[in-house]
């Protein structure tokens, strides 16, 4: 596989990089940690590594120094698509160089011919209680498929520790391959009849998506694409990425891990977010009755507030601009459904509700992030029910932690194990 090989060719200049590091330079201070840190969930404290992304506060996440336009445009295209094959972003946070057509094509291909999925996953899904969470049918499906891990076997007959990172890039190929058949089986068995479309060999692994959702039009594709090269990093301090990382750090396989990284993501307050937007922008429709105007979407903004509730979908922890995931989607329905009515309403809040947030004075960066509008665009295609978007997001950032997967193999790095203080300790540092 030629992927594996540019990896052989490159992680060794990592390792060194690495081991210089921590026995040249592992006094050199990174951070310091407050009390309000060890109290409000480690928020910015600097104590993870990864080279595949970065949230930039001034231009948003970069993925391998690349800020979002610079991806979108960079990367190959499928022929009269506008968005790129996501086999290219793949191989670009594998190897970190930006792919040629080639390259991204030899991702599609591993990834076509690592499709096929069991008929005991589906068994499983078929056996689960009528009404089960799609997030949990997708989080029950990753855990199925561990029985197949290529790390799991290769521990048990023994391996070197350099050699560890060879079947997680196996099974990280494996387990991605196998995503968007997983993710449209579930949609079907929920929502529709229970019949399936089996993936077109022919399609890229964007496209087939929408292929398998039964949306197969030149545009849907395309936001296939565009939503999961947008969902599918995010530094490794979020939710999923981090329990992702911990769990695999344990030399459990990407399986276990990943299974555990979306139990995180289908928590309110990360994954779930996207469709508690929607949520509110559907209210919003409700209370007057279609598309209403500045000062009444002022006026909903403020009785949110008032009743001690957030505004869904506005609002950052670093960025100080309107997220480029947000614009990148954004821009995509101003050129597509621009009369669309939802999509009107959400281009209305955009407009009214930053200035809401700083009048209140609470939000120091106001701005709109990835959630504030993803659902609008899916319920324009058709794709409407709320509790299947977070399946999508998993989908997309099954791309992300399991390349930082890969990496953290190849660079052995070890199980993570914080420190904890008691109460007491820490009014004992304040005297």
């Amino acid at each position: 596989m030629e992927l594996q090989t540019k990896l052989e060719s490159i992680i060794p200049a990592y390792r060194e990089r690495v081991r210089i590091l921590v026995k040249e330079r592992g006094n050199v201070k990174v951070d310091e940690v407050t009390i309000a840190q060890v109290y409000g969930g480690m928020r910015g404290m600097k104590s993870l590594v990864t080279d595949i992304s970065f949230v930039d506060p001034d231009e948003g996440i970069r993925f391998r120094g690349h800020t979002i336009p610079e991806t979108l445009a960079m990367l190959p295209k499928p022929p009269n698509s506008e968005v790129p094959y996501v086999g290219g972003l793949y191989y670009l946070f594998l190897v970190g160089e930006v792919p040629s057509e080639n390259d991204a094509l030899e991702v599609e291909k591993e990834w076509q011919v690592r499709s096929h999925i069991p008929d005991y996953v589906f068994n499983v899904l078929r056996s689960m209680p009528v009404g089960s969470h799609p997030m949990m049918l997708f989080s029950q499906a990753i855990l199925a498929l561990q029985h197949e891990s290529l790390f799991a076997k290769r521990y048990q007959e023994g391996m070197t520790k350099d050699e560890y990172w060879i079947p997680m890039l196996e099974d990280s190929l494996n387990l991605t391959a196998k995503l968007p058949t997983i993710a449209a089986f579930i949609y079907s068995l929920k929502y529709k009849d229970g019949t399936f479309k089996a993936p077109n060999p022919d399609l890229d692994w964007g496209a087939n998506f929408a292929y398998m959702m039964g949306v197969d039009t030149q545009e849907y594709r395309d936001l296939s694409r565009l939503y999961f090269l947008l969902h599918s990093d995010h530094e490794s301090g979020n939710a999923s990425a981090h329990t992702t990382h911990l769990a695999a750090s344990t030399l459990s396989d990407i399986y276990y891990a990943f299974s555990a990284g979306v139990n995180s993501l289908a928590g309110p307050l990360h994954g779930l977010a996207n469709q508690e937007c929607l949520r509110w922008l559907i209210g919003v429709r409700d209370s007057f009755g279609g598309i209403p105007d500045r000062e009444q979407v002022r006026q909903y903004a403020w009785e949110t507030l008032n009743k001690g509730q957030v505004i869904p979908g506005y609002g950052h922890a670093v960025l100080r601009k309107p997220d480029p995931r947000f614009t990148a989607q954004f821009e995509y329905a101003v050129k597509h459904f621009p009369e669309d009515e939802l999509f009107q309403i959400a281009r209305l809040v955009n407009e009214v509700v930053p200035d809401v947030l700083l009048e209140q004075g609470k939000a120091k960066n106001p701005w709109p992030n990835v959630d504030a509008i993803s659902g609008t665009l899916q319920q324009h295609y058709g794709v409407r029910e709320f509790d299947f978007y977070t399946v999508m997001f998993g989908v997309g950032r099954a791309l992300g932690v399991t390349s930082n997967a890969v990496w953290a193999r190849a660079l052995g790095q070890p199980l993570e194990r914080p420190k904890s203080l008691t109460t007491a300790m820490l009014e004992e540092c304040c005297k």
